[in-house]
């Protein structure tokens, strides 16, 4: 089991400067992966993608790919006379028919691509992927690593909690198995303070009891859920993608657990169906975090 959420990171020399990739994850129901990197390795996102989507089954990952300068002062720039003086006279022909006069943000310069830093612009695609394809493997070794730890976390507080269930669903079988009983006692309290007593063998009160205990049996429904909870730890003991069948399941559960509730004619077994949905609405909260 491994969670959706984690973290990983390396680095390698390239040229002058470092190569930096960060790769993080988080949930989504579906696989998503966002690929960041310098523009002018713009053809190497399908590739990054590709490495990062053989690692992933479920959850949004960002990959994030930087050229860092090793230098100890600020990263080298590069200045694009030609664009640079295209733009100076675009700049003052919009200004003479304005009346006032535009001028370019830093911020636009850097978008525009005018200035860049010279350790992105001086390296090739092919020669940057040479130094990024192992980087980012190494950085999904421990972005899985950091996953398989936590999914292990997730599964003792998913297994525990459902232990929990468990215990709610035998104290709930314990509970229903004499709701029949003690409402043929209320029954016949109630004749009896009503100035109709029958005796306990008359078969209008037999009726009544059966057609009572047949409404009120969840013996099926308890059944389902045992088979269900059984399923659920066998799921979390497997090495691969289960958050989708564990979503499932705990769907399931819920629909146990609420037939039960409808059916319980009883004050005390309908909170521990209370109880119990709690105890669930934890479990499918955690289970959202599971790949």
């Amino acid at each position: 089991m491994n969670s959706m959420t984690g973290f990983g990171a390396a680095s390698a020399p390239l040229a002058s400067s470092t190569l930096r990739v960060e790769i993080s994850g988080v949930n989504r129901k579906q696989t998503e992966i966002a690929v960041s990197l310098p523009r002018s390795w713009a053809e190497l996102e399908t590739r990054a993608r590709d490495l990062a989507a053989g690692a992933v089954s479920r959850g949004r990952v960002n990959l994030n790919i930087s050229l860092q300068s090793s230098g100890s002062g600020n990263a080298a720039l590069s200045v694009n006379r030609a664009k640079l003086t295209s733009l100076k006279q675009r700049l003052s022909d919009v200004s003479n028919e304005l009346g006032h006069p535009v001028e370019a943000s830093l911020d636009a310069l850097l978008r525009l691509g005018i200035i860049a830093e010279e350790t992105d612009a001086d390296i090739s695609p092919e020669d940057a992927w040479a130094v990024a394809e192992p980087a980012i493997r190494r950085a999904l070794d421990a972005f899985c690593t950091l996953r398989a730890q936590e999914g292990a976390n997730l599964r003792r507080d998913l297994l525990a909690r459902i232990d929990t269930l468990r215990d709610y669903r035998s104290r709930m079988l314990e509970r229903a198995s004499g709701v029949a009983l003690r409402h043929r006692e209320t029954l016949l309290k109630r004749l009896e303070e009503s100035g109709l007593p029958l005796p306990a063998d008359d078969e209008r009160i037999i009726r009544e009891i059966a057609l009572f205990a047949d409404r009120c049996d969840v013996s099926e429904e308890m059944t389902r859920l045992g088979s269900h909870l059984d399923q659920f730890c066998a799921i979390c003991a497997k090495d691969e993608a289960v958050g989708r069948t564990l979503d499932f399941l705990c769907q399931e559960i819920f629909r146990e657990l609420n037939t039960t509730g409808s059916k319980a004619n009883d004050a005390e077994l309908a909170q521990l169906v209370v109880n119990a949905k709690t105890e669930l609405e934890k479990v499918r909260e955690q289970v959202q975090n599971v790949e």
